[in-house]
């Protein structure tokens, strides 16, 4: 395992590499011929779309397969799919990415070299015929190898494997995962150069300054919470539209406009932090159509600051939904640094006497929203401080992140990464007593040793029928074989010994409704519900057609937990 980590963390690594040198090209062209477009800057509408236009012809005739939402992939694998992903997923994602982001999409490259990472990881465990653990290791292995291969961020990597696809975390496990972060951060090293991701001019933080950290960790969360459900809330829309050209069209041209009016939503939108992080806030504001008169308004700042919040997430959605592919990590980074420019600008013009440092807002503001809007605290504050050196803002970092990530947990218990898997009932990694649930099957736990009786039998058949059987419960079913009721033996006990009654008294004499019923594709959680809600140890279980099946006993499904918790743990 420690040498295919290193393998994993290397091709990790290096797909990093391609994916950003990738973008990287086909914006350099593309913005320089942009750069000879005078006034409205046309180009800016119509990139955007044909990007997105060439991604829907790769995936619908070339990968033909769903590959948008590269960690939620990931995480639904873990859970659904033995940790195997498709081989496609090792390449697919860098070609389809690089188109979109390239061409201008307002999404990150970062969840899609997760994807590339994991699938690596999860194809060589699976070539060599590994076991679920071990796969899912080296999956891990590629995902941590990912992030520290495009960001330079070691540490961040593994942490975020630990974080977000909830890893246990043991000494088999850390050790490897740190030898994949290490090798992909190396390979990034030797052929990017030494230089972190964003270049600053960043100072030590002052201690009087801490409350406004908090206020900055209030308003973070807030946005993150903003961030989870308008972007959900707009997938939602696009789902009505059945036509996936249809999606292209109107994801286009919302695109379009939105970078066409507010420039800076153009791409990943790193070369504007960059620019903020340096204390150039005109970065925001460059090639965009409004006069030059307004732009020079600090009012104008506030409120096209504001807009380009709200829109980010509007810019963000329309590319994915209509076809494109990118994540929202780089999002979330572009907005939290937004966050923290503005909020650093607002208290400076109210208040002369507070003189906060802007680029250390806008530096902590990535690492607060990435807290809310990811869950992930730790993974925020670690790789921020890697990918711009600003271990000097460690403890603002913290305490911008801790709240942001209190004040989302509040309105939101899931990440935007585990909250679609959570609607569908296919989270199973963020809680490993519903992870083990899960793997529970309730066609598995069916007994078929009730021996089940015709709605039209008398007594003395009924006797018969429980002679010869050991529960104490009788399915009554009709010719169809659809279940009409139960009886219990408690309930006959008193006459079943009066022979003068056997050929009098009725099976429905006896019968009574079953508290509850069991659907057999039933998931194992809701069987419990019934159980707990109907107080019952054994519960009869019918088709879609309500036939008769057999019944599932609530010890019988403790003890199949127990046994598979046995496993799961070891």
């Amino acid at each position: 395992m420690l040498v295919l980590s290193v393998i994993t963390g290397l091709l990790s690594g290096l797909a990093a590499v391609l994916l950003k040198n990738t973008v990287h090209f086909v914006q350099h062209n593309l913005v320089g011929l942009m750069g000879k477009i005078d006034g409205t800057n046309l180009l800016y509408f119509a990139y955007p779309a044909l990007g997105m236009l060439l991604t829907v012809l790769f995936v619908k005739y070339v990968v033909k397969d769903n590959i948008s939402h590269g960690v939620t992939r990931v995480l639904y694998a873990i859970s659904r799919k033995d940790s195997r992903l498709p081989r496609h997923n090792a390449y697919t994602s860098i070609i389809a990415s690089s188109m979109t982001i390239g061409f201008g999409g307002s999404v990150g490259a970062e969840a899609p070299i997760v994807l590339t990472g994991s699938a690596i990881g999860s194809n060589i465990g699976q070539i060599l015929r590994l076991n679920y653990k071990n796969i899912t290791l080296l999956l891990a292995c590629g995902a941590a190898g990912a992030i520290g291969g495009i960001f330079k961020a070691p540490l961040a990597g593994v942490i975020f494997t630990l974080e977000v696809l909830m890893i246990d975390i043991t000494l088999s496990s850390i050790v490897p995962l740190l030898i994949s972060a290490v090798s992909a951060t190396l390979v990034s090293y030797f052929l990017l150069g030494p230089d972190v991701e964003f270049t600053n001019a960043i100072q030590p933080y002052v201690l009087g300054n801490l409350p406004y950290y908090v206020l900055l960790g209030i308003f973070c969360g807030m946005v993150g919470l903003y961030f989870t459900r308008g972007s959900l809330f707009i997938e939602s829309r696009f789902k009505r539209l059945k036509n996936r050209w249809s999606k292209l069209l109107v994801g286009g041209s919302m695109l379009g406009v939105l970078i066409f009016i507010f420039p800076s939503l153009y791409g990943e939108g790193y070369g504007v932090l960059t620019s903020l992080l340096n204390g150039d806030s005109d970065a925001v504001l460059h090639n965009s159509i409004f006069p030059a008169a307004i732009k020079d308004s600090v009012w104008f700042l506030f409120v096209y600051l504001l807009l380009v919040l709200v829109f980010k997430v509007v810019a963000m959605s329309a590319t994915n939904s209509g076809g494109g592919v990118g994540g929202t990590f780089g999002p979330t980074l572009f907005l939290g640094g937004i966050c923290g420019f503005f909020v650093a600008k607002l208290v400076n013009f109210f208040s002369h006497a507070a003189n906060l440092p802007e680029a250390n807002f806008t530096l902590v503001g990535m690492g607060g929203l990435m807290a809310a809007v990811m869950h992930s605290p730790l993974t925020a504050i670690f790789l921020i401080a890697e990918i711009t050196g600003g271990y000097a803002l460690l403890l603002p970092l913290m305490l911008t992140s801790i709240t942001s990530y209190a004040i989302i947990c509040y309105f939101e218990p899931h990440s935007i990464y585990t909250k679609r898997l959570a609607q569908t009932g296919d989270l199973r990694t963020q809680n490993k007593d519903k992870a083990v649930l899960t793997l529970l099957r309730t066609d598995a736990l069916v007994e078929q040793d009730f021996n089940p009786v015709h709605i039209g039998a008398t007594l003395g058949e009924l006797v018969n029928v429980v002679a010869k059987s050991k529960r104490n419960a009788f399915p009554v079913i009709n010719d169809d074989g659809r279940l009409m009721g139960i009886v219990l033996l408690d309930d006959m006990r008193k006459e079943m010994f009066n022979p003068s009654l056997y050929h009098t008294a009725t099976v429905e004499d006896y019968m009574s409704s079953p508290p509850d019923v069991v659907m057999e594709n039933e998931s194992m959680e809701m069987v419990l519900e019934k159980f707990e809600k109907s107080g019952a140890w054994n519960l009869p279980v019918v088709s879609s057609e309500n036939v008769y099946i057999g019944f599932v006993s609530k010890s019988k499904i403790f003890s199949a937990y127990r046994n598979l918790l046995v496993r799961f743990s070891s």
